[in-house]
């Protein structure tokens, strides 16, 4: 039974550019999107009095095709909303330079284990009356130039709290921007409370994820002054720095709690906008999402209330090593055979399997691990033969993503037929192919430059199914190693954030060799330790019910 709040009842509304629910539901990118949705899934499972608000994305993110030679084409995402959602019956409207722009809504109920349902509305612009140029403006998320970015926003920002009030959403205390995207809602909650600065910042709650200034939205001052007019406030300079109106700074300045994604990330924040309070609230995953079909069967046999209590995924310590190795050796034959019925890769599930995927994009450092590809065929040789996946998207305007990936099948097609080290780059990298891989592979891998990974979710999604990562010291993974028992890292914990890739390699391959491949080819019993491990510390930690909960006490109700 489908448990719901009189609408006043709703205390929170949650603003964010993209989510990711369903694999068939193609409103998300990657990661941002992702965690939305496993924060919205948590916050149905915890009674949480929240309402989503996010934008259509009609024709999704992208499909990506990819040729022999790895380069990448995208097409339109073909699914239907009506299968999805029902629409709703409420119109408001925004301005976009002398346009009227009317602005609809489609109803998704988020539906939590004990039954408690989360609304979330899915702005559309796709309305008769409207111009064919604004029809499009929730069509394609993260496409087009500046100008229909920041039209997307004042859909997002003005329009979703106008749509929560026309919806009857009158209790709202809080507004929490996921990212900077949402960052106009602060103008339009200006406009609500006649300007009492003090009184919008008290209701205003922002997560920023991004550790660089290149990843902060901006956009030429002249350009939204035409777009948006008077409405900002332009006197206040709430949003002008550096000669830009920038979103984050519009959100640091009307927001009275704000956090990062982990705590590195916090402090990585702070140096970026100092004098700023910051705080850490890391990162998470939806853990009855994310856990394999295998491992959820496991766990139901042993941790019997796991799906409403991750926490107490601690108890895997004392799940027997046999049912761990089987239920992972389970998903291990998913992704082989997917992967060799699709590919053709010849990959064996006896073989030690790498798995490296996320957003193809240079500070990944996706080719760290064939820095020497004659040193790892060495290495593969004397110890243990290797296999490993690949997938990501690059963005459809990332020249440097798309040669990366083009890069990776060079690479692959340089590997040889002598089998020491086979590859595969999966295409279409979403959720489906994503829970796959995070519960199939046997180490999840991980290369970032230091310090821009402000966290990271994908090596969570693997310590639930019980698979170790090996990873650069940054984001959520230095809070979450223990060297030997959930994974290795890569180089050291660097204070001053300097990178050295050459020194990285050469921890890594001296682990590879030393400790990781000697380890899964000649003491299962250490490998079985170390997934119950993985489980027992970092899945009943790194979830989104203890986010959720972070949330609840320190930013929505303190």
């Amino acid at each position: 039974m489908v448990k719901t709040l009189e609408m006043h009842e709703r205390k929170i509304a949650y603003f964010t550019m993209e989510v990711g629910f369903d694999p068939a539901i193609a409103t998300y990118s990657g990661g941002l999107g992702i965690l939305a949705g496993d924060t919205l899934k948590s916050c149905a499972d915890l009674n949480v009095p929240i309402v989503g608000i996010t934008l259509l994305n009609r024709f999704g993110y992208f499909d990506q095709s990819l040729d022999s030679a790895g380069n990448q084409s995208e097409k339109p995402v073909n699914w239907q909303v009506e299968k999805f959602m029902k629409r709703s019956d409420k119109i408001v409207e925004v301005q976009i330079e002398e346009r009227t722009v009317k602005v609809g809504a489609w109803e998704y109920n988020v539906v939590g284990e004990r039954g408690f349902s989360v609304p979330v509305y899915f702005l559309d612009t796709n309305i008769d009356g409207n111009s064919e140029y604004d029809r499009t403006l929730t069509n394609v998320l993260y496409a087009g130039d500046r100008q229909y970015r920041f039209c997307q926003e004042i859909v997002l920002g003005i329009g979703g709290v106008r749509m929560l009030d026309a919806l009857g959403y009158y209790g709202i205390e809080k507004y929490h921007m996921n990212e900077g995207h949402a960052a106009l809602a602060t103008i339009e909650l200006l406009h609500k409370f006649k300007f009492d600065y003090d009184h919008v910042r008290e209701k205003c709650v922002f997560t920023t994820h991004t550790p660089v200034e290149a990843g902060h939205d901006t956009f030429d001052v002249w350009m939204v002054g035409r777009l948006i007019k008077d409405y900002y406030p332009w006197q206040s300079k709430l949003a002008e720095h550096n000669g830009q109106f920038n979103m984050t700074y519009l959100a640091l300045n009307l927001s009275n709690y704000v956090n990062g994604v982990a705590k590195k990330h916090r402090d990585v924040s702070m140096h970026m906008f100092p004098g700023r309070e910051i705080h850490s609230i890391t990162n998470g995953i939806h853990a009855a999402t994310w856990t394999s079909p295998s491992f959820a069967a496991l766990f139901d046999k042993y941790i019997p209330d796991w799906r409403h209590d991750p926490f107490s995924l601690r108890g895997a310590l004392s799940i027997p090593d046999e049912d761990v190795r089987r239920a992972h050796d389970e998903n291990k034959k998913v992704l082989v055979d997917m992967i060799n019925a699709k590919y053709n890769a010849g990959f064996d599930p006896a073989v030690f399997t790498i798995g490296f995927a996320r957003r193809a994009t240079a500070y990944k450092r996706a080719d760290l691990l064939f820095t020497d590809v004659n040193l790892l065929k060495s290495i593969a040789a004397r110890v243990g033969k290797i296999q490993i996946v690949y997938g990501g998207k690059a963005h459809v305007n990332d020249g440097q993503g798309k040669d990366i990936i083009r890069h990776l099948f060079q690479i692959k097609n340089s590997l040889g037929s002598d089998g020491l080290i086979k590859m595969v780059f999966v295409e279409n990298y979403d959720m489906a192919l994503a829970k796959k891989l995070v519960a199939g592979v046997d180490i999840w891998l991980n290369t970032p430059h230091r310090p821009l990974e402000a966290s990271g979710t994908s090596g969570m999604k693997a310590a639930v199914n019980g698979v170790p990562q090996f990873s650069v010291l940054d984001g959520w993974w230095i809070e979450g190693y223990i060297e030997f028992k959930t994974g290795w890292s890569i180089g050291p914990l660097k204070v001053d954030d300097q990178d050295d890739s050459s020194e990285d390699a050469k921890d890594l391959y001296e682990k590879l060799e030393k400790q990781i491949l000697p380890m899964y080819y000649r003491e299962n019993w250490k490998w079985n330790s170390m997934m119950r491990h993985s489980i027992s510390m970092n899945g009943s930690y790194f979830n989104t019910h203890r986010m959720v909960q972070q949330y609840v006490t320190n930013a929505y109700f303190r």
